[in-house]
């Protein structure tokens, strides 16, 4: 998060310097400071202000080592306001990381990994070059690239052009990329029956991205009107 940014969004929550310095844990001078890029947003205030200044998490920093387990993951999309997790918050977390580190477990509970293709609704703007680059390291650009079509086309009913067009380019990105591997949608542990079984009843999209997995637009309708 930049001093700039900062600003930004203070002056969105229409507090004062000398306020928002209190509600961040500054002084009054070091806000003005790091507001002016004479100081860096730390970590801590960077979370403070996506929190009481509802600054955007996607500026939150990133890092590609965690590894979260489906109760945490779940709370982190509470606290970005995913509305299926809205009574579970955590500390904010920038949506990018999120999805990475959901996106890269063998296995994931199905309620969040029905979760994740609402956060590039809601993220459109997030840090997609990091994102598609680590996801590319990990072979995960099929999973990913399953997700945001699923967002697109949720954007699409949702008459959400604005999200659309934000998403075309990361999705023909990883379109470039796609793997021609079958994999699953975070479900590595079913047994062949079960597997063999999504594999026969998956959607259009899903053999596309060569996913063996029962999530389809059908499921994700509700999205439209989030």
């Amino acid at each position: 998060m930049t001093g700039q940014s900062l600003l930004n969004s203070r002056n969105k929550a229409g507090l004062s310097q000398l306020d928002a310095a209190a509600v961040l844990g500054l002084s009054q001078p070091m806000l003005s400071l790091v507001e002016n890029g004479k100081r860096n947003v730390t970590e801590e205030v960077a979370r403070l202000a996506v929190k009481k200044l509802h600054a955007n998490p996607t500026e939150l920093p990133k890092t590609s080592s965690c590894r979260s387990d489906d109760s945490q993951l779940a709370s982190d999309l509470g606290a970005l306001e995913y509305p299926g997790f809205a009574y579970m918050q955590s500390e904010p977390r920038n949506p990018a990381e999120l999805l990475l580190d959901a996106l890269d477990r063998p296995d994931l509970d199905v309620r969040v990994a029905e979760g994740l293709p609402w956060v590039p609704m809601r993220y459109p703007d997030l840090d997609w070059d990091w994102l598609t680059d680590e996801a590319k390291l990990r072979n995960r650009q099929n999973r990913l690239g399953f997700v945001v079509a699923l967002s697109q086309k949720m954007a699409e009913l949702g008459s959400k052009a604005d999200v659309v067009k934000s998403l075309a380019p990361v999705l023909q990105e990883l379109e470039d990329a796609r793997l021609a591997k079958e994999d699953t949608f975070c479900q590595d542990s079913w047994p062949p029956s079960q597997r063999a079984y999504a594999h026969e009843k998956r959607s259009d999209l899903a053999a596309h991205w060569n996913l063996d997995t029962r999530l389809s637009e059908v499921d994700l309708a509700h999205y439209a009107a989030s």
